[in-house]
């Protein structure tokens, strides 16, 4: 079996989707009797293949977001049929599929849709949904994505739910740390601090409500903690700088902008809790990441991450400031209970796995072939 995996809308690496794929496929690449190949734009070759050792073809287009989608429309499929490909595998399946499949083919939906569409042109809300109809299979991470789908009127017979795995080499607890910063390059960031790693491209994403939970915070405990914000940014940038920088902590409050994944284990290792506040995680994978690093978690009850935390961390009201202050509140000065929080979510975060998970995406993928 030949499974052509597509690049295009993945964002060469520097995004959740582009993190997720280079995971998979260096899990996938050791698969006996099925042959893999990515396609998509030539300097993707060197962000997936080079470590998967997964072949690469190049598909020469103008740069621009409307030439792909045009080629996805009106030339994929004589393209997989030059290629000999028995399956195709959609990592990034809102961003481009074509409208009809000449090929079976099996999509990743990783986002919430119905929220993803608020973003979106009339056109393209019709073009997403069309193709999630006409496509053979559906992975979704959650429950939460599934019954979003369910919502949109997809059938719910072709939606397996395979949950995203963790990179346990990477994410694990490390020694209690003692230096007064985190040498993290390019940045040193002073400890103690709590975390938040998400881009900032919705308002739902909550990143101005938890600036105003921290300010709550600081002033009632009065406590060193400063609050860091990693991730790429986005259509909120603007308006989440002018809270941090309006703020009365606004010394204690650091954005990093876009941070390289593989740095992540040593920021969250240096924290004192992470702190997810978004409405709109279909995966909330973060919140894995932080538990199996052995740091307390305190996040949302919207979403998935209520799903995919279980009862291991702190859930709150991301609309609700004073509650988000005080789950902040509990982490920082309730010692016992933190050790437990701790305990609990890295005994929980080892059932997260990469070869789980592509195991059961290797079973969705020989599926259609039946």
């Amino acid at each position: 079996m030949k499974v052509g995996i597509d690049t295009f809308g993945c964002e060469h690496g520097r995004s959740g989707i582009g993190s997720y794929l280079s995971s998979l496929s260096q899990i996938l690449c050791n698969t006996e009797d099925i042959q893999f190949e990515f396609f998509g734009a030539e300097i993707d070759r060197y962000t997936y293949a080079r470590d998967s050792n997964i072949g690469f073809e190049s598909v020469i287009l103008p740069d621009t977001e409307r030439a792909e989608k045009a080629w996805h429309m009106l030339a994929l499929n004589t393209f997989a049929k030059k290629q000999k490909y028995d399956v195709l595998l959609f990592p990034a399946s809102s961003y481009a599929m074509p409208f009809l499949f000449r090929v079976p083919s099996v999509a990743i939906v990783n986002d919430i849709v119905s929220e993803l569409f608020s973003t979106k042109t009339i056109a393209e809300r019709l073009r997403i949904k069309h193709s999630l109809k006409k496509v053979n299979k559906i992975i979704v991470p959650s429950l939460c994505v599934k019954k979003d789908l369910k919502r949109l009127g997809i059938n719910q017979e072709k939606i397996t739910v395979v949950h995203n795995g963790i990179n346990h080499s990477l994410f694990y607890p490390r020694a209690a740390l003692t230096s007064e910063s985190e040498m993290i390059k390019p940045f040193a960031i002073r400890r103690p601090y709590f975390l938040y790693a998400s881009t900032m491209s919705s308002p739902l994403k909550r990143h101005v409500e938890l600036i105003k939970a921290y300010e709550i915070f600081k002033k009632k405990t009065a406590l060193p903690h400063r609050l860091v914000l990693a991730g790429n940014e986005g259509s909120c940038s603007e308006s989440i700088k002018k809270a941090a920088a309006n703020s009365p902590f606004a010394s204690d409050i650091f954005i990093t902008g876009y941070f390289p994944h593989e740095s992540f284990p040593a920021l969250y290792a240096g924290s004192e809790g992470c702190l997810f506040p978004s409405e709109i995680e279909g995966v909330g994978l973060p919140v894995l990441e932080a538990m199996a690093t052995g740091i307390p978690v305190a996040c949302s009850k919207s979403g998935a991450l209520q799903e995919i935390a279980g009862e291991k961390a702190i859930l709150f009201d991301s609309s609700n400031i004073e509650e988000m202050a005080m789950a902040i509140e509990k982490i920082a000065v309730d010692a016992k209970f933190r050790k437990s929080m701790i305990k609990e979510g890295v005994d929980w975060a080892k059932k997260f796995s990469w070869e789980n998970t592509a195991q059961e995406t290797l079973e969705v993928l020989k599926s259609v072939l039946k």
